[in-house]
């Protein structure tokens, strides 16, 4: 399955602050739970990432 293969799967994402410092994405789907820890520096890179493909797909539309 790549990047533009798509599922008709339901999952729930939370994002937050974890009690030990770090920066938590939790996927949960079908009863499996994904927890994923990030040191901030980390999670800010993940929030570029998704905010140059929210760049490009608004340029797609276009």
């Amino acid at each position: 399955m790549g990047i533009n293969s798509e599922r008709d799967i339901e999952a729930n994402l939370q994002i937050g602050p974890t009690d030990q410092g770090m920066v938590r994405i939790f996927v949960e789907s079908q009863g499996i739970e994904v927890p994923m820890d990030f040191d901030p520096e980390e999670a800010e890179e993940i929030a570029e990432e998704i905010l140059a493909a929210v760049a490009a797909a608004r340029q797609m539309k276009r």
